[in-house]
């Protein structure tokens, strides 16, 4: 006669592959900003990874193109994407879990996030945003989040 499992239920851990979007690309850091807005366009999103080779240096938003480059009377057809790298680049390993995710994004006040795996080489693998938050926490916790990210410190 069959009992059943007696063992109990583990959980498993939500990681950063898990909710990740896999469709992250980057401009490379010599790119200039007309064309990382129209890659912007094609792919519909607001923000793309700076990357000098293999390395994300930044992070670009169509917002950085028009403030810092359109607003300020720059050419976006001269500009280049790694000249509006600046500051930290927050980023995960594809194995971290989602409250740790949660963490780093709150605590710094980011809204899009670069995935890297690190087993190769820190290859770009995802990006995780906003949107792939709402569909993977709980509301308290996107709550929480947009509370967090959208006030400053």
């Amino acid at each position: 006669m069959c009992r059943g499992n007696t063992h109990p239920r583990q959980e498993v851990a939500v990681k950063a592959r898990d909710i990740m979007h896999r469709s992250a690309e980057c401009i490379p850091a010599d790119e200039t900003l007309d064309r990382a807005a129209q890659l912007m366009r094609n792919m519909d999103v607001g923000s793309l990874p700076i990357c000098d080779g293999e390395t994300v240096i930044g992070m670009l938003t169509d917002r950085d193109i028009v403030v810092r480059c359109v607003a300020m009377g720059h050419d976006p057809s001269r500009v280049r994407a790694g000249d509006l790298a600046q500051g930290r680049v927050w980023s995960v390993d594809v194995d971290t879990d989602l409250s740790t995710v949660l963490d780093v994004m709150e605590q710094n006040q980011i809204k899009r996030m670069p995935v890297l795996d690190m087993r190769k080489g820190n290859q770009l693998v995802g990006m995780i945003c906003e949107s792939d938050l709402a569909r993977n926490i709980s509301d308290k916790q996107l709550v929480e989040f947009i509370t967090a990210v959208a006030v400053p410190h």
